[in-house]
């Protein structure tokens, strides 16, 4: 009897530190991914590039960035960062022509819903991470690169 309670002692033991690694490896940061390397179709590769040209830029200007791609099931925003205290979650639209009213045009009601839907399931988390658990001041930004060169419109839209 006295056999079986450290059997059960130890197996409980073992559990718990698997679960503490297993909750680390996910706080981690790094995505879980299948084995093998991920093909991206020319529109991704496209859309990545444009990402990473507006994340130097806005670094350039001072901030930091503290989150790119980040998903929900409400939607993605593609970057979030933090201007001096305000938290930015930043759109980045990229068209090789002015057409149709260019990158910044593209960004319409609904994409703002999805975007205004994303950024409040993130809050909280970035929050906690980020901000001492006080939500800060928030704005949406959206980075246009367009054949003309970058564009970066600070609070092009608000939560309504």
């Amino acid at each position: 009897m006295k056999d079986d309670a450290l059997l059960y002692e130890l197996a409980h033991a073992a559990q718990q530190k698997a679960a503490r690694a297993r909750r680390r490896k996910t706080r981690s940061g790094t995505p879980r991914r299948l084995a093998g390397p991920i093909a991206l179709s020319p529109s991704q590769k496209t859309g990545y590039r444009a990402e990473d040209r507006a994340c130097q830029y806005l670094q350039a200007r001072g901030l930091i960035v503290l989150g790119r791609n980040l998903r929900s099931t409400t939607g993605e925003i593609d970057l979030v960062a933090n201007d001096g205290g305000i938290l930015a979650f930043i759109e980045v639209r990229h068209r090789h022509t002015r057409q149709y009213g260019g990158a910044a045009a593209s960004v319409n009601r609904q994409k703002q819903q999805r975007l205004i839907r994303t950024a409040h399931y993130l809050l909280p988390q970035l929050a906690r991470r980020f901000f001492g658990g006080r939500p800060p001041a928030c704005r949406f930004d959206v980075v246009s690169i367009e054949p003309g060169g970058l564009t970066w419109i600070q609070n092009a839209f608000d939560m309504r």
